[in-house]
């Protein structure tokens, strides 16, 4: 249950104009009158759903492993999810906006 390593694409991009901290689950935004996830392992911002390239990171997507924003952003540097990487939510914002699906990605230790 570690965030996988090697190369990988940016297989979709979800959240496109959302307003910074905007929570998902089961990448849908939450709306305001909704319940808020039972974790506070929150998906915020933006995601970066990645698709895995090679034989040992080929279930990545179906793990659904992202690259994504966070309520703890004071985490960040530090081992913390399940796999996701997570990011400071402007940043995750300005890199969305900066890649398209199919970018490649590699992620090393």
């Amino acid at each position: 249950m570690k965030t996988p390593l090697g190369r990988f694409r940016v297989a979709e991009k979800i959240g496109h104009g959302m307003p910074t901290g905007t929570i998902f689950k089961s990448r849908v935004p939450l709306q305001p009158d909704d319940p808020l996830p039972e974790t506070e392992d929150w998906v915020t911002s933006r995601i970066l759903w990645l698709d895995g390239l090679e034989e040992q990171n080929a279930n990545t997507r179906e793990r659904f492993i992202y690259i994504h924003g966070t309520k703890h952003e004071d985490k960040i540097g530090n081992p913390a999810s399940h796999g996701c990487i997570r990011m400071r939510n402007a940043d995750v914002i300005e890199l969305f906006e900066l890649v398209d699906e199919g970018t490649p990605v590699v992620i090393r230790e």
